[in-house]
């Protein structure tokens, strides 16, 4: 910790998370190594969705992580530790009412202003790296068809420099990071529950077959699974592609 990482500009990618893989593949990269983007072509969100992103305008990139010791079971502290960064620079930026909606999409209201994609390289039951991918909506004013996302800029009225935002994002990201290895997801959870978008509100959701029940937010498992209190008091532990959020 403490390095100042090494950052690759580009122009243009299909993704930098994929950009960060082929690299990997080809060459010994050095930790919290961070590839840039002006525009990203192919960008993903969770479960292969789209991010739509105005050239120039937004921050995407990715950082590499490498670990010595963190344990399969633990890999959601990587989701609470990224989710954590950003939110506490969006707050710094005076950006209103932030909250993370499971699993790490980061929110101002009901705007969805953030994406993260983390990708764990697995060896055995230990995460040996990650590639953790941000699509943070900056100074882009308007999203066609999109009408549940925002920026910084269209929540604010403010022009916003990249590479200060980007600078405050990875300072933010080794604070949250130190130690990391060593704690529980339990541990971690409280500090991202209380950021959780929509917990303890009746809320709408459709799960797997498209089917629509109610529900509210409860809490995250120690595996990260969103915990769901149904109809007469029943709590059901839902993972990412079984559960989504209508809000």
């Amino acid at each position: 910790m403490g390095k100042l990482p090494q950052i690759i500009k580009l122009d243009a990618t299909d993704s930098t998370n994929l950009y960060l893989k082929d690299l990997l593949r080809s060459k010994n990269v050095a930790d919290n190594t961070v590839v840039v983007a002006k525009n990203q072509l192919k960008g993903r969100g969770q479960m292969g969705s789209s991010w739509q992103s105005e050239e120039g305008k937004n921050l995407t990139f990715s950082i590499l992580k490498k670990f010595d010791a963190l344990h399969a079971t633990h890999q959601f502290n990587l989701n609470i530790c990224v989710s954590l960064a950003v939110s506490d620079v969006l707050a710094e930026l005076f950006i209103p009412n932030v909250s993370v909606k499971w699993p790490n999409d980061i929110m101002s209201g009901t705007q969805k202003i953030c994406g993260i994609l983390i990708e764990n390289i697995m060896k055995g039951q230990w995460v040996q790296h990650s590639i953790i991918g941000i699509g943070l909506n900056v100074n882009q004013m308007s999203f066609e068809n999109l009408d549940k996302a925002g920026s910084l800029g269209s929540i604010s009225g403010q022009i916003f420099d990249l590479d200060e935002v980007l600078q405050k994002i990875l300072k933010r990201m080794e604070h949250h990071f130190q130690g990391i290895e060593e704690k529980t997801v339990t541990q971690l959870l409280p500090s991202y529950e209380h950021l959780l978008f929509r917990k303890d509100k009746p809320s709408t959701f459709t799960d797997a077959h498209g089917e629509m029940f109610m529900g509210f937010i409860r809490k995250i498992s120690s595996s990260g699974k969103l915990v769901l209190e149904l109809e007469d008091q029943i709590f059901k532990e839902f993972d990412l592609k079984e559960v989504s959020l209508l809000y």
